[in-house]
């Protein structure tokens, strides 16, 4: 496992070209930079249209840049070498229904390049984890919402993952199914693996959340520990993070 940061942007924008023939541009991320270490979990929050997507996107290597520069796990985001120890769960999954969730966590580990025997060993333990242990030959259609997210988490973990990216994790999930995201996540960092953590939830955010980042109009408005936003040094006052972000969202400068 490398040393070297988790995640690095550098000076990064993107730019869409929309609307009719691409003559509108629409700026996503605005000289966005940031760095993440090993063993942290890094929180980020911004209202809708922040540019939260994006930059999931961008660190995926689902789209470019088009400024700036972008490392995963010490290499550049455009070589997808480093795709295969990162593991991604996304609010809502598109899995084959007619799997079973033994036969989805088989066919991931597949596309991981993992070796049948260890699959064979960690799609139980997996199944177990999530609580999906006697559920696991059914097929995913009889699944509720919070199963299907519990299934997710399993799939995002079957490569054994150094950079776990959550893309609004909890949508779905029960009290207990919070539970057991916020012990994946500590399970995570006492490896010295990386959680990049992307939420509405603003109290979990500040629970769990080593520092967070604060996208608005797709600029960083704030990177560090939460702690830095809710309390006033000088007074010692402390507020809610939800209170801290108020005024931040509703920034125009």
């Amino acid at each position: 496992m490398s040393d070297r940061p988790a995640m690095v942007l550098d000076h990064v924008t993107k730019i869409y070209r929309v609307g009719l023939l691409g003559r509108t541009s629409l700026r996503a991320l605005d000289d966005v930079s940031l760095c993440v270490e090993p063993g942290e979990i890094f929180g980020l929050v911004g209202p809708n249209r922040a540019g939260k997507t994006t930059l999931v996107k961008l660190l995926l290597s689902l789209c470019a840049p088009t400024h700036g520069v972008i490392e995963r796990l010490g290499q550049p985001a455009h070589s997808r070498a480093s795709l295969a120890r990162v593991g991604y769960v996304h609010e809502n999954h598109a899995f084959p229904r007619y799997l079973s969730a033994r036969a989805l966590l088989e066919y991931y580990g597949a596309l991981s390049l993992l070796s049948e025997t260890v699959v064979k060993q960690r799609v139980p333990a997996l199944l177990e984890r999530v609580a999906l242990a006697d559920r696991s030959d059914e097929p995913i259609s009889r699944f509720s919402k919070g199963m299907v997210q519990r299934l997710g988490m399993a799939q995002a973990l079957i490569n054994d993952p150094e950079l776990l990216v959550l893309d609004e994790p909890s949508e779905g999930l029960d009290l207990s199914g919070r539970q057991l995201l916020r012990e994946v996540m500590a399970e995570q960092r006492r490896a010295g693996r990386t959680v990049l953590y992307v939420s509405h939830l603003l109290h979990e955010i500040e629970q769990v959340c080593d520092r967070i980042g604060v996208l608005v109009a797709g600029r960083l408005r704030f990177f560090g520990p939460a702690g830095a936003l809710t309390t006033d040094v000088a007074t010692g006052v402390t507020r809610t993070l939800e209170q801290a972000l108020e005024p931040i969202y509703h920034s125009t400068n």
